[in-house]
């Protein structure tokens, strides 16, 4: 055995924090260089797919490393470094910051398995946000006790054709609270996943350590027995699927692929109607505590008022995408309902307002802020609600719009900012997404 020489110098080990710091930065570099390359694509006409990139320059290589360290940092479940890897990435380029976001989350959200047999099949998590109106508010002890009702609700996923007949469909016997499902990070997602694909192809019963962990308990109710209450839930489903089954396959021409989604749409408005009762039961609702009203703000993918009775529901989506909408719109309410009391405390009808949205800053963080004054512009009242990191401004002020026209105001205009002391500047008249008369 061969004797190492004395002034031998061993390398260091490098440290599990100089590792993760490795990782953040080859992220950080990965997303900047694939936005790079998007852009550049999108300005030659080609496409790039950080999923499975086209083009030249390296782009393939580096969007498998990007896929690659992703999978491994959520298989060793290194949210910090993720979390990290996004916020440093956001602050440093905006587009590159969606990149990675996007990636994450899809990542987290679904993955593609190969069996034994050399069939690959694909597991994702989706939810439907629901809004409940409830005289006194939700119970949770009384919460999906009707067995019954929960298989049948289940079954209803493929039954009203949400998902393919040939996939495999479970629901989380729990109504999620918003504190809960937010609290779900990039990795405890994807370990959910792991769950439900053992549980969904063991004949076994198998444990779900993950999933039960994401069982985070709800807050002590805030309403009163006589009061009317609206309460944002969430149903979480896996649906387990053979990667081309047609089912899901999206046409390429665009005529096409809106037809597919129309139909879908059509589909899931026809399911709303079968899963409200359904859901009612689950949440233990009794029709003589549900107060029938539906006041949620923004477009309704269910059918109309009356068929919905006290059960308000958002679009299914993956993980992610559902979650976004379901707290967009809870903000939503929430300033909606803040402006309404103004508007009553101070006895003014809505059509009597002008209404004025933009962005603002408070602290560090960008938010939407609405103001109404009266028509001689004296300020009625004005209220906050947050947006995303990066938020997409154009979208923010379609919703806040279809809201306040949706609660009566009549004239509205955006601006480009509020100062601090509630000042808009740069207030234009809003029309859909175009301005006019700049003041």
């Amino acid at each position: 055995m061969p004797i190492p020489e004395k002034n031998t110098i061993k390398k260091p080990r490098e440290s599990e924090e100089d590792k993760d710091e490795a990782t953040t930065l080859a992220l950080c570099e990965l997303a900047m260089a694939l936005a790079l390359a998007r852009e550049a694509a999108d300005a030659g006409g080609a496409a790039v797919d950080v999923d499975g990139a086209n083009g030249t320059g390296g782009t393939d290589e580096q969007a498998a490393a990007f896929r690659k360290l992703i999978k491994r940092s959520l298989h060793q479940k290194k949210d910090e470094v993720l979390y990290d890897a996004l916020a440093r990435t956001e602050a440093l380029d905006a587009r590159a910051g969606l990149v990675l976001k996007k990636a994450l989350e899809e990542a987290a959200e679904a993955t593609v398995i190969e069996r034994a047999e050399g069939k690959r099949v694909e597991i994702n998590a989706f939810v439907v946000p629901l809004f409940l109106h409830t005289t006194g508010g939700l119970d949770a002890a009384r919460c999906f006790q009707d067995q019954p009702a929960f298989e049948a609700l289940t079954k209803s996923f493929q039954d009203g054709l949400l998902e393919s007949p040939a996939a495999t469909v479970v629901l989380v016997n729990h109504g999620y609270h918003l504190n809960e499902i937010d609290g779900i990070t990039f990795s405890h997602l994807h370990e959910m996943l792991r769950d439900a694909f053992v549980a969904m192809t063991d004949k076994r019963v198998a444990a779900t350590p993950a999933i039960d962990r994401s069982f985070g308990g709800w807050p002590d109710s805030p309403f009163g027995a006589g009061d009317r209450a609206i309460e944002l839930r969430f149903l979480l489903g896996f649906s387990l699927k053979a990667v081309d089954d047609p089912f899901y396959l999206v046409p390429d021409d665009d005529a096409a692929a809106d037809a597919y989604f129309q139909a879908r749409a059509a589909r899931f408005q026809q399911w709303t109607a079968v899963a409200a009762p359904l859901v009612k039961r689950c949440f233990g609702i009794d029709e003589a505590v549900a107060t029938g009203a539906t006041t949620a703000p923004g477009p309704s993918d269910g059918p109309d008022d009356g068929a919905q009775g006290d059960v308000h529901f958002l679009y299914q989506d993956l993980f992610h995408g559902g979650k976004e909408q379901g707290i967009a719109e809870y903000f939503m309410l929430q300033m909606l309902s803040e402006l309404n009391r103004g508007l009553q405390t101070q006895g003014v009808l809505p059509s009597a307002v002008r209404a004025v949205f933009g962005p603002v800053t408070i602290g560090e963080e960008a938010q939407l802020r609405v103001r109404l004054d009266t028509l001689d512009g004296k300020l009625v009242v004005q209220a906050t609600k947050p947006v995303p990191a990066m938020p997409d401004w154009e979208t923010e002020f379609a919703d806040a719009n279809d809201a306040l026209l949706m609660i009566g105001v009549r004239e509205v205009s955006s601006a480009l900012r509020f100062e601090q002391d509630g000042t808009p500047v740069g207030v234009t008249a809003y029309h859909g997404g175009t301005a006019s008369g700049a003041t």
